[in-house]
């Protein structure tokens, strides 16, 4: 089978697991990478660093096919800066879920979305566009996670959650079931959020005993 071309957006840490994830669920061929000036001749796992982000509309525009592999924490900016450059330029922007992972047939996962290895989006949960979910992160039943929201490794979605656009979820964070999470919030790592947050809510990470 032949694998269509795609072009990734972002040549770090994140950018090595959307590869592998890419190459293991067999779909597309890495044509390469678009990253910071200074990166711009490097490769990243063989793959090489073709220009960078000032170099995205010619270079998305020629291969026709990308996903934003930059990593997301304290703000989604960047993630939703270059998603929707790359939603000008026309690209076709796919949903990739590894083979290791698990999105049911009942579950909705919106464009250029990476589901990781591990990662379960279960039946009636709904995940927006240009999200990522991290390894072994879990998504449960009738929950929604919005747009350009990064769940993060180990992290638990319960039922009936609502995550609000651009939201980060830490790993090994816990949302209780049934509350609303708003936009732009930051919950640390190992947090258990039992209550609704508002808007821009930052939780730091939660500090062993």
């Amino acid at each position: 089978m032949t694998r269509a071309p795609i072009l990734l957006i972002g040549a770090g840490g994140h950018a090595r697991a959307c590869v592998d994830v890419i190459e293991q669920e067999g779909r597309f061929a890495v044509v390469g990478l678009l990253g910071l000036s200074g990166e711009v001749g490097d490769t990243v796992l063989g793959y090489p660093v073709l220009g960078s982000n000032d170099d995205l509309r010619a270079i998305a525009a020629t291969v026709g096919r990308a996903i934003v592999s930059v990593g997301q924490i304290k703000s989604p900016q960047l993630r939703i800066e270059l998603f929707g450059a790359l939603e000008r330029v026309g690209c076709e922007l796919p949903t990739i879920v590894s083979p290791l992972g698990y999105v049911s047939r009942h579950a909705s996962v919106g464009a250029g979305t990476i589901v990781m290895h591990g990662a379960i989006v279960n039946a009636g949960a709904t995940v927006g566009r240009n999200c990522i979910l991290n390894s072994r992160s879990l998504v449960e039943h009738d929950s929604v996670v919005s747009d350009h929201c990064h769940i993060s490794t180990a992290a638990a979605v319960n039922s009936g959650v609502r995550i609000g656009t651009g939201t980060f979820v830490g790993s090994g964070a816990t949302v209780r079931q049934g509350v609303t999470v708003g936009e732009r919030c930051v919950i640390g790592m190992g947090q258990a959020v039992l209550a609704d947050c508002p808007d821009g809510q930052r939780l730091p990470r939660q500090r062993s005993v």
